[in-house]
């Protein structure tokens, strides 16, 4: 269905800068679409799809040894955290190394059909669950747009695997299905057949926002690292403010794709604009320099 457009506001659009910095919305390398269809089948189906090694070892080796220097040296600061669970925040302005999952175009080819275009990443953040962790509780992670399902899915997330997942070391827990729920809780044997994820590090669990999910438990003697690149609709205020944790020398080093999530773009007809005008404007007179 299109977009309702108010008269007069549908000029904006096709004037000015929205004419100028034209979206590159969906214009991604192409996946294979048998694999893009298969996909689909299964995240409409039960709210989350596995894309197996969909990351070479080198690539997880690359992400590992860039944001591994980074992370706390103990866990995190509340029980929902993990308080043996460290975490990296503003990814982007320590490293590039993990934008490739933010990107991805097997990944993208699926937000394409979840949302509308111009869809913003929400936040990009790795977690480590330390030996010890207990299970984090089953949350939906569009929760706080507080809107009463069931709904329209407003948000969805990737997790990928930069170590292996295993039902011992603390693999993400889903309910199949429960991407559907109207407004209630799992009920306890719902929330005892939580399925863990496992997966070969450098694979993707992609799921829906309205999925019950959460972190499993560590009973292993090691940790279990992953990153995780959330994204929400682009009209949806993102978790991570990233106009303020990014600064635009580092902008300009990320690709059209990763811009345009972190929010240098327009959702027609003019939100995301900078004194009336695109926000990439920001960009034009900045020096690419190295990191």
């Amino acid at each position: 269905m299109a977009p309702l457009m108010l008269d007069g506001l549908d000029d904006y659009a096709s004037t000015g800068s929205p004419r100028k910095y034209r979206s590159t919305a969906g214009s991604q390398e192409t996946a294979p679409p048998a694999r893009v269809e298969d996909a689909w089948t299964a995240l409409e189906r039960d709210g989350y799809v596995i894309l197996e090694n969909l990351f070479t070892p080198d690539e997880v080796a690359r992400m590992r040894a860039a944001v591994l220097p980074h992370m706390a040296p103990r866990g995190g600061r509340n029980p929902f955290e993990g308080l043996k669970t460290r975490r990296l925040y503003a990814v982007i302005a320590k490293t590039l190394a993990c934008n490739p999952l933010v990107e991805h175009p097997l990944v993208l080819a699926l937000l394409d059909r979840v949302f509308e275009p111009n869809y913003l990443l929400s936040q990009l953040q790795v977690i480590d669950i330390l030996p010890g962790e207990e299970a984090q509780a089953l949350h939906f992670d569009d929760s706080f747009y507080s809107l009463p399902r069931p709904r329209p899915v407003l948000g969805a997330a990737t997790i990928m695997a930069l170590d292996d997942f295993t039902p011992l070391n603390g693999a993400t827990r889903v309910i199949p299905g429960s991407h559907r729920w109207g407004n209630r809780l799992p009920t306890s044997e719902e929330a005892d057949g939580a399925i863990p994820v496992v997966m070969p590090a450098g694979s993707v669990v992609l799921f829906l926002g309205t999925l019950w999910h959460s972190g499993g438990a560590n009973r292993s003697d090691r940790a279990r690292l992953a990153l995780t690149a959330q994204y929400c609709a682009p009209w949806c205020r993102q978790q991570e403010n990233f106009s303020l944790s990014v600064p635009l020398p580092v902008v300009k080093q990320c690709s059209e794709h990763v811009r345009r999530m972190l929010g240098y773009s327009i959702h027609a007809p003019f939100m995301g604009m900078v004194d009336g005008m695109h926000p990439k404007r920001l960009l034009e007179d900045l020096p690419s320099t190295g990191r």
